[in-house]
């Protein structure tokens, strides 16, 4: 059954009342206007080629335009493949601890591989669940919002490492409100969350944050995973043990009391790791305990959407709003068609003709061309160029002429005019790259760079124009070291002439007296003891902290 997708954007849908007040309102403006400017019959013939219904249609296209343009937003969508599933079940968030902690030994292979399979064994079990997934180091993140899509959280899983989180530490708390933030918040039950860390967290918010997720029907349950006597913890990044600022090798230890009053707060049970089969036995069971309510997921749905068909429409409607004029056109039009007619049978035979002569008169300086003759071809293609301006072929052959003829200047002009009215970019490449030639061989580098340019922005298979901008990037270059090798050499010959013909320096007198000199040394020498002062009380206040990336 076809649906909206962003219902949301059908509230847009209350500007059509508002585009209508605003044609009332304009509508009415305008007859007021006409009223004030004085006799009605006088201003009916001064407005005798306003249409005012030709200002009814424009506003009706608009009008629809914009409903269209909104149902486009909106979305509209059937379902084409996949399936919609019911089933009863209980939203879950998993929040997984990535800190480096993990990576301690004292369960093998490591901490952070055996919380893995724990949560992939406890997916099985949870097949009428949707499930969400948080990783959490230093800051938390939302690895994957809930979802029936229970392969994709298994693959999520499998890529959560240290480093996928940028900031180490561990902070449970910011965890469970990121895992609350992804429930519905109307709900007051059917959520749960499964914290599965060795509990050596830094951060004082999570048992308040579980606490006030459990007033909100959040179940939070949480696995222990690690030793109370602890494990090193192996550094990748160096494969070295990890140590902490004073060089001592840090132990990572199993917090199973905060663990454990995390759970009681949340309402939920805790669970240390001895083996995976008891630790998902348990923590299912705590889930089906919990009230179930008939889950509707889409999220395995195909859908086909009509946004485009919409866009279409509306784009057709503004174009036809474009293009409507408010005048009447018709009788000048009627009154004109017989006059062009006319007109257009006498003008065709001349046009026909004097293309005819343009041809023959193209081919005469082609002739010339090729027998060197180029005085002569230029003038045969300047006699095209003066009847008929927009003739490309004329104004392309006389730059070549005019070329050929030492004329550099009216050679640059042809080609320019070629390029206007040349159509094709392969064409118009062709006059860019004489263009360049002419300019280059008269050491007009700067100007002859743009032309080989443009000539490779329309065709970049042109070689030769390749060819020639290298030549003509390493004159300019050339050039510029030239310049700037006469700049220095003036620069010094300026300096040396300058300071020949300055005068020795005569130093000047003091201006401060011996007293003088003794209180501002005073005054110093008392500041700088006050700043030690100041640093000594500073360094004696503070406390060394190691900071915990782990």
């Amino acid at each position: 059954m076809p649906a909206f997708q962003y219902v949301i954007f059908l509230s847009l849908l209350v500007l059509l009342p508002v585009m209508l007040l605003i044609f009332f309102y304009a509508r009415n403006r305008k007859k007021k206007v006409i009223k004030m400017i004085g006799d009605e019959s006088l201003v009916k013939q001064l407005m005798g080629q306003y249409n005012s219904a030709s200002f009814l249609k424009k506003f009706i296209f608009l009008f629809l335009a914009m409903g269209i343009l909104v149902l486009a937003l909106a979305n509209l969508r059937t379902p084409s493949g996949g399936d919609k599933i019911n089933r009863n079940g209980v939203d879950v968030m998993i929040a997984l601890d990535v800190s480096k902690s993990m990576l301690a030994q004292d369960i093998k292979p490591n901490r952070l591989e055996r919380a893995k399979q724990v949560l992939s064994r406890l997916i099985d079990r949870m097949s009428n669940d949707r499930i969400g997934i948080v990783v959490f180091a230093g800051k938390a993140y939302l690895q994957m919002p809930l979802s029936g899509d229970h392969a994709a959280a298994k693959m999520y899983l499998n890529a959560a490492t240290p480093e996928s989180i940028p900031t180490q530490g561990t902070v449970i708390g910011d965890a469970l409100k990121m895992c609350y933030a992804s429930f519905n918040s109307k709900e007051k039950k059917y959520k749960a969350v499964i914290l599965i860390s060795d509990g050596e967290d830094h951060d004082e918010s999570a048992l308040t944050t579980a606490e006030q997720m459990a007033s909100e029907g959040v179940l939070i349950n949480a696995i222990g995973i690690g030793s109370p006597q602890g494990a090193p913890i192996m550094d990748e990044a160096t494969g070295d043990l990890k140590k902490d600022n004073e060089g001592n090798t840090v132990i990572s230890r199993l917090n199973e009391e905060e663990l454990k009053d995390i759970a009681a707060k949340g309402n939920g049970a805790y669970q240390l790791f001895v083996n995976t089969e008891d630790v998902v036995n348990n923590i299912a069971a705590e889930l089906n305990t919990m009230d179930q309510r008939n889950i509707q997921d889409d999220s395995l749905m195909n859908y086909q959407s009509y946004f485009q068909y919409f866009l279409g429409a509306a784009f057709l409607l503004l174009l036809i709003e474009l293009f409507l004029s408010e005048t009447k056109k018709q009788q000048v039009v009627k009154k004109i068609k017989p006059a062009v007619a006319v007109l257009l049978m006498l003008l065709l035979p001349s046009a026909a003709l004097f293309a005819q002569s343009e041809k023959e008169i193209i081919k005469q300086g082609n002739d010339a061309y090729a027998k060197k003759n180029y005085d002569g071809a230029q003038a045969a293609y300047g006699t095209v160029v003066k009847k008929n301006p927009a003739n490309a072929t004329a104004q392309y052959n006389l730059g070549n002429a005019t070329y050929k003829g030492q004329k550099v200047d009216e050679a640059v002009v042809a080609y320019d005019n070629a390029i206007a009215q040349l159509k094709t970019p392969l064409e118009k490449s062709k006059a860019f790259y004489n263009k360049g030639v002419v300019l280059q061989n008269n050491n007009k580098i700067p100007e002859c760079i743009d032309a080989y340019k443009n000539a490779l922005k329309l065709n970049q298979n042109d070689e030769d124009a390749r060819h020639n901008l290298q030549k003509a990037l390493q004159q300019q270059k050339e050039k510029n070291q030239q310049d700037q090798k006469n700049k220095n050499k003036n620069k010094d010959q300026d300096q040396q002439k300058n300071k020949d013909q300055q005068d020795d320096p005569k130093p000047q007198p003091s201006r401060l007296t011996k007293k003088d000199a003794e209180e501002k040394l005073k005054a110093l020498m008392q500041q700088e003891k006050n700043l030690q002062d100041k640093l000594h009380k500073v360094n004696a206040q503070s406390v060394n902290k190691p900071e915990k990336d782990w």
